[in-house]
């Protein structure tokens, strides 16, 4: 049974230590003293500040992140929760375009870049035969400094033999693809679906490795309708939700 706060001061008489806690920072987050993306008060801050041990601090911690207004980051401590980005996923939708929709500023930063030869999944999605060789790049998405996915992209090295060199040497993805003739593609098809994250992914993400990851696996094709491009892209559910437009 939780041990019962009967009269300490600060706080609420007969509330259970850790609710206390909890509805203490409850009410800084809603009067602003705690900001979205703001750092919490560490562990041995909290528990000096209300009398109680780190275990009773740890609980009150994952009650709010459980609710969803505090993100849990490995090693680096307990952060306010952001606003969530809603990401449309509509025929033509562009990194830097959402997020200057929410009045943010897009960055990026890619991960790894390499020619390699496609296994079953990648060449199903590009329509290749297996083992065809095929331009990856990893791109880590960012707003306001903040990760808010991570994407795998796969081309069809055949078709663009001088994507990797451009990309290579500082291209966009959609500045690239200009270059070999396609000015504009859209998405074809998209599947989604929900897992936890793995270690790698949740320390890119900056996310707790309890919340899920929302995961769609994209086909994007030129005006004529050929597929260019292959894409997996992880999204953190703390940060971003998506939403279908017809």
């Amino acid at each position: 049974m939780d041990d019962i706060a009967m009269n300490p001061p600060g706080r609420e008489p007969g509330v259970t230590l850790w609710r206390s806690i909890v509805r203490a920072i409850e009410g800084e987050i809603a009067d602003g003293t705690l900001v979205p993306g703001g750092r919490l008060p560490t562990e041995a801050q909290l528990a000096t500040r209300f009398a109680v041990n780190r275990h009773t601090v740890r609980r009150a911690i994952e009650e709010l992140s459980r609710g969803g207004l505090v993100r849990v980051e490995q090693g680096r401590g307990s952060f306010v929760a952001e606003d969530v980005l809603d990401y449309a996923i509509a025929p033509r939708t562009r990194f830097s375009e959402w997020i200057r929709r929410h009045n943010k500023e897009p960055s990026g930063t890619v991960l790894e870049l390499r020619e390699m030869a496609a296994d079953q999944t990648i060449a199903g999605g590009l329509g290749l035969r297996v083992g065809a060789k095929v331009v990856f790049v990893e791109r880590l998405g960012l707003a306001d400094e903040r990760p808010v996915g991570l994407s795998a992209h796969y081309f069809p090295q055949a078709r663009f033999p001088g994507l990797y060199v451009a990309l290579r040497d500082g291209a966009g993805i959609s500045e690239a693809l200009a270059l070999f003739g396609v000015p504009d593609y859209r998405r074809q098809t998209t599947r989604v679906t929900a897992r936890l994250p793995q270690p790698t992914e949740a320390s890119l993400l900056r996310m707790p490795r309890n919340r899920p990851l929302l995961v769609t696996e994209n086909i994007n094709v030129d005006p004529e309708g050929r597929i260019v491009e292959y894409g997996v892209s992880r999204y953190p559910t703390p940060r971003v939700q998506l939403v279908f437009e017809p």
